[in-house]
């Protein structure tokens, strides 16, 4: 992990990304998008409101007009010292005025509109209220690529928490486990990825034993044993793009059974990383990953999705599953993470977030995928 500070995005970045999301609404049948604060709102204007509130805030883009913001004349002065704030327009309200006006003036009265994910059911029923004759889609069902392909400078942000990520597998490997709870080693690994740079963790798993046949059973009180297998799986956002790796090791000498399912696991996800490339459905990748465990035997062991997309959440679009026919494009981010779960026993996942590359894919963890045996 090198000393320089990734590039920060500018006015111009977030202009262009507002851009090419009015293009993708048009090209969807849409006449704009809705956006609320929350990661969409973040990663096209780079303002996140100072906290929850009930009061709108929303992004208003369309084809025939600037970007508008619609926001609470008392939180105005944040959203206009927001990095992007000098490609939009502010459209401030006090308590008091009717904030819907403010935005139905802005729309359609019969278009369709793409509406945030996370949008307050609230709000959508005040506008569906004002304008009857809108209707609206989650933008993840209408426009589930909109974030997916990462430029360049996002990548670079991809891989420093990748590495952060790299050094906090590093690091917990020298800690005790046996005779420690779950929870304990949960706590090592959110203090590590904060001494790593991470401002957020997302999630700490620690699954020892039995407990790893739970692909989320994050922490809890067991005592972790000599002789369990412990699934480490743990990630958030560094510089507001995220992490999440998976390694399994070993309290002490493995079983063969043991070693023999880490290999399988090993070489699933080899076979996964290896079906990446650009033009290929993404359900390829968990097919070559699945193929794996599957011809040996432990194909109803493996029970979730070979991977997820990842950027400003730690799960996006796009997904690695059956039915996916989405081709991979050069830019895009996700997970292979295959697994088998033996109930009652244990479980073990090994994971790497992968980008796609012009020629085939790139891991941006680069942590052993080999057994690792800990105290």
């Amino acid at each position: 992990m090198t000393g320089r500070t990734p590039a920060r995005f500018t006015a111009d970045d977030y202009r262009a990304r507002m851009e090419r999301a009015v293009r993708a609404a048009g090209d969807a049948g849409l006449a704009g998008l809705l956006v609320a604060p929350g990661p969409d709102l973040v990663w096209l204007t780079g303002y996140a409101p100072p906290a929850v509130t009930e009061r709108l805030t929303l992004l208003v883009l369309t084809p025939d007009r600037d970007p508008v913001l619609v926001v609470p004349a008392l939180e105005a002065p944040d959203a206009a010292a927001a990095a992007g704030a000098s490609a939009l327009a502010l459209r401030d309200w006090t308590d008091g005025q009717d904030p819907y006006a403010a935005t139905t003036a802005l729309l359609d009265t019969g278009g369709r509109y793409g509406v945030s994910d996370n949008a307050w059911a609230l709000h959508l029923l005040r506008l569906q209220k004002a304008l009857p004759d809108t209707s609206y889609a989650s933008l993840t069902e209408a426009l589930p690529m909109l974030r997916a392909v990462k430029d360049a400078a996002e990548l670079e942000l991809m891989q420093a928490a990748g590495a952060a990520a790299d050094a906090t597998y590093e690091e917990i490997r020298k800690v005790p486990f046996a005779g420690r709870r779950e929870s304990e080693v949960g706590a090592d690994l959110a203090g590590l990825l904060r001494r790593f740079g991470h401002s957020q963790v997302d999630f700490t798993i620690v699954a020892s034993g039995p407990n790893g046949a739970n692909p989320h059973h994050e922490v809890g009180d067991r005592v972790i044993e000599h002789g369990d297998m412990i699934v480490l799986d743990f990630g958030g956002l560094k510089d507001g793009y995220g992490s999440d790796t998976s390694r399994t090791v070993h309290v002490g000498e493995p079983t063969d059974e043991e070693r023999r399912v880490h290999d399988l696991v090993r070489e699933a996800q080899e076979a996964g990383f290896r079906a990446v490339r650009s033009g290929v459905a993404c359900q390829e990748v968990d097919r070559a990953a699945r193929a794996v465990i599957a011809d040996a035997g432990y194909g109803e062991y493996f029970i979730h999705r070979t991977g997820h997309g990842i950027g400003v959440t730690t799960h996006e679009p796009p997904y690695m599953i059956e039915g996916e026919e989405q081709p991979l494009v050069p830019g895009m981010c996700f997970s292979v993470e295959p697994g088998v779960y033996l109930p009652g026993r244990f479980g073990v996942r090994i994971e790497d977030i992968v980008t796609v590359t012009e020629d085939g894919g790139r891991r941006l963890n680069g942590t052993t995928r080999e057994m690792v045996i800990v105290d």
